[in-house]
This record gives C-alpha cells, sequence and structure tokens, in this order.
C-alpha cells in the first residue's frame, strides 16, 4: 500500500511505501540567510517530517544533498555532521546544482525507513 501525505497537485510531502518514507525535497525556511542558515532551518524541516511520518534520523537511509556551488560545501557539512547522530550516517550524495531560485543555497531529498 501508498500512503501520500500533506499531497498537493504537484506532489507529496511524503510518501510511505512498505516500511519505506519518501520526503519531496527540502529548502531552507528563509532564503536570505547563508549557507549555515540555510541547512539547518532545511534540516529542521526534515526532522519535523520524519517525524510526523514515524521516523527519525536515526532511521535515514540515503540523503542526496543538492548545494548551488561546492565553494558552501564545508560549511554545510559542519552543520550536517552536528546534526546527523553519531553511528547513524546514511548513505549520501552531493551534488553541485542549479536551485529553483537564485537566493537558495542548499536542497535535500531524504529516504528513511518507519520506526
Amino acid at each position: 500500500m501508498i500512503e501520500r501525505m500533506e499531497t498537493k497537485a504537484r506532489m507529496s510531502r511524503i510518501v510511505k511505501h512498505n516500511g519505506t518514507i519518501y520526503l519531496c525535497g527540502q529548502v531552507c525556511e528563509d532564503a536570505t540567510q547563508g549557507i549555515k542558515e540555510q541547512t539547518a532551518t532545511m534540516l529542521d524541516k526534515v526532522d519535523k517530517l520524519l517525524q510526523d511520518a514515524g521516523s527519525d534520523r536515526e532511521h535515514i537511509l540515503s540523503a542526496t544533498i543538492y548545494i548551488k556551488s561546492m565553494q558552501y560545501f564545508a560549511d554545510m557539512n559542519s552543520v550536517w555532521d552536528s546534526w546527523v547522530p553519531e553511528g547513524f550516517a546514511p548513505a549520501r550524495a552531493c551534488v553541485e546544482a542549479s536551485m529553483a531560485r537564485d537566493s537558495l543555497l542548499v536542497e535535500i531529498s531524504v529516504i528513511a525507513a518507519e520506526k
């Protein structure tokens, strides 16, 4: 069975299937902020969605991070590294990509397991 949560015309924010949770891409709350702040608020949104879906950081299987420029890589990683629980690092990819809005510096897509 497929369960879709917070579904709109274009996408669902959460899709659950066979114990796996798929989150749509998440961006920051305030795109006028720098990379560290954008990363932190983006990850806060991931936390909330995972909780709503019945999961948490320790159950993340995979994360794909899209970053506007690799010049932000170290600063983004400093926030990421403090967010991921020790011993629970997911499979991860980070790629440089064009963003939907010029002011966005980072976006993440997450796949997790249910608790």
